[in-house]
């Protein structure tokens, strides 16, 4: 699996949270120059006006993230459901329409979201958090497949039960009743690690990804496939 980023420009969103760092380090291991924005992306503007400043953009990754709420099916109320969509989701195609003009222009370019595999297989006391993740994922599967024929290369990794701080502390890693449900769960029987999983991602936005299109990868050690 080659993941050769040479000369690649590569905007990260978030870049402090989430799958951020390893992101940002495993890419300039493999000799991309990354623009590392940390911004919460809920302003309207900011997304374009980011994009703007960045320059020549050969890959964006769009990592958002915010904490998961663990709330009841019936106790959910539209301050929660609006607030993770504007965190979530309303950055996405604000990104992706303020890249794709150069893009189009130079007939090529990697966008690679990182999501979430909640949105593949139910989950209790996460219908808000899924249901953004699940948008990301159809709005991924949409955009792929109308670039596509512009020589963009539009695709998303849909992960859950990798090892990183923003959604498993280190309390919660130490939780033997935790450490059980990795054994249930998960026929990997342990966390991804962030480094296996910026890997992957390093690999969608390289040269020889260039037949993925509109796809989802779920990246969660056989939990959802």
């Amino acid at each position: 699996m080659s993941t050769d980023l040479a000369g690649k420009r590569i905007f990260v969103t978030q870049a402090a949270t989430f799958m951020g760092p390893t992101i940002c380090e495993v890419f300039t291991e493999m000799g991309a120059e990354v623009i590392a924005d940390n911004q919460l992306l809920t302003d309207p503007a900011l997304p374009g006006q980011i994009i703007a400043a960045a320059g020549t953009i050969d890959g964006l990754v769009i990592n958002l993230a915010v904490p998961a709420p663990f709330t009841k099916l019936d106790k959910v109320e539209d301050n929660e459901w609006l607030s993770v969509f504007s965190a979530l989701v309303d950055p996405v195609p604000r990104l992706v329409t303020a890249v794709l003009p150069q893009m189009i222009e130079r007939q090529s370019g990697k966008i690679l979201l990182m999501g979430s595999a909640s949105a593949l297989r139910g989950m209790k006391r996460a219908s808000t958090y899924s249901a953004a993740r699940g948008a990301q994922l159809a709005y991924v599967q949409a955009a792929g497949v109308e670039m596509a024929p512009q020589g963009i290369h539009i695709n998303a990794i849909a992960q859950n039960f990798v090892d990183n701080p923003t959604y498993f502390s280190e309390e919660t890693k130490a939780n033997p009743a935790f450490q059980e449900r990795l054994k249930r769960e998960v026929p990997l029987g342990r966390l991804v690690s962030m480094r296996e999983d910026a890997q992957f991602a390093a690999y969608l936005c390289s040269d020889a990804a260039d037949c993925f299109v509109g796809q989802v990868f779920p990246v969660s050690g056989g939990w959802a496939s």
